[in-house]
């Protein structure tokens, strides 16, 4: 969510355009009922595994205790130790049967240093070597702490950086090709967050251009509007009036635009190269068509000319067959 939808809402702020705040779904109260502390089930959790005689059962009594006030955590009514959450995605029923074996079935830092430090490559691949803080601790590590590290460090990492996400659908269950389940692909881009993403991308500015990268793409529907505008800016505005565009918005770096505007753009822009390249045709077509008919007069005015010469010849009695003798004497004149 934060990436998706805060980082989008904090570009239009950024670049002072008019906009209006898009109401989102934010999973952070979720978030905080799994992994805030001291009260979140990962905590409760890690609490439960410290305790040699505890049980799921005591742990789920904690857990309902605990969060019994929480609107994101309810108790199921036919059972004593599951537990649900709502999600994001929907309600999520958990059984802690196994939460508190499969939460210490961890390997020891100590082990985990030994086969690190193995000559096989392998082996020391299959280990790679503790962060500081696991090795200067003592204190109780859990699968679920170290599923959290390594989620923040995720985090921080996508702070640092410019995230694309791939989403990866399943189309059926069977796992086969050529089968598409359309009520479970939705299902995936409902729980995926792939919907609410398209809807706050409508219903904003998906589609952002630097003022240089949309001028140099659309200049071409207004040639000349580079050397009669002052700045970009301008340009900019004045290219999206010749499209006919509303509901736009101009920031300080960058057009901002509607969903389906870039297409009405684009179409204007294919309709100008398409006029520009019946031009061209045009003209290339009159060269070739000029250059064929010239070639084709000269033919025909020295085809005209030779035969005005033989019907010269034939006319004062000389054979036109007869090949003549340029350059030698006759021999009449030679006797």
């Amino acid at each position: 969510m934060q990436h998706v939808f805060k980082m989008e809402q904090e570009e239009y702020t950024k670049e002072e355009i008019d906009w209006s705040y898009i109401e989102f779904v934010d999973n952070q109260d979720v978030l905080d009922l799994i992994e805030k502390k001291p009260g979140g089930v990962i905590a409760l959790l890690d609490e439960a595994c410290m305790f040699p005689r505890s049980t799921h059962e005591t742990f789920a009594e904690k857990l309902y205790q605990t969060l019994k006030d929480n609107k994101r955590f309810s108790k199921p009514k036919l059972s004593r130790t599951d537990f649900t959450i709502n999600h994001y995605a929907g309600d999520v029923t958990y059984q802690t049967d196994l939460f508190l074996d499969k939460n210490k079935d961890y390997v020891v830092p100590e082990h985990a240093a030994l086969l690190c430090a193995s000559k096989c490559s392998f082996v020391s691949g299959l280990f790679p070597p503790l962060h500081e803080e696991s090795t200067k601790s003592t204190k109780f590590s859990s699968i679920a702490t170290q599923f959290k590290q390594q989620l923040q460090s995720l985090l921080e990492t996508l702070s640092a950086t410019e995230p694309h996400y791939i989403r990866c659908v399943k189309t059926n269950n069977l796992l086969k090709p050529g089968i598409f389940e359309n009520n479970d692909v939705l299902q995936q881009l409902r729980c995926g967050g792939v919907m609410e993403a398209i809807r706050i991308s409508c219903a904003g500015y998906p589609t952002r251009k630097n003022f240089d990268e949309f001028v140099q793409r659309f200049s071409i529907m207004e040639p000349k509007v580079l050397k009669s505008c002052p700045d970009e800016m301008t340009a900019c505005k004045r290219l999206l009036d010749k499209a006919n565009l509303k509901d736009y918005q101009i920031g300080k770096t960058k057009v901002f635009l509607r969903a389906g505007q870039m297409a009405e753009l684009d179409a204007c822009r294919a309709e100008v190269l398409g006029r520009s390249a019946i031009v061209i045709q045009k003209k290339a077509r009159t060269y070739i068509c000029e250059k064929q008919y010239k070639l084709l007069r000269f033919s025909a005015i020295e085809l005209q000319r030779a035969i005005k010469g033989a019907n010269t010849l034939c006319s004062s009695g000389e054979d036109p067959t007869r090949p003549a003798r340029l350059g030698s004497p006759d021999e009449a004149d030679i006797t």
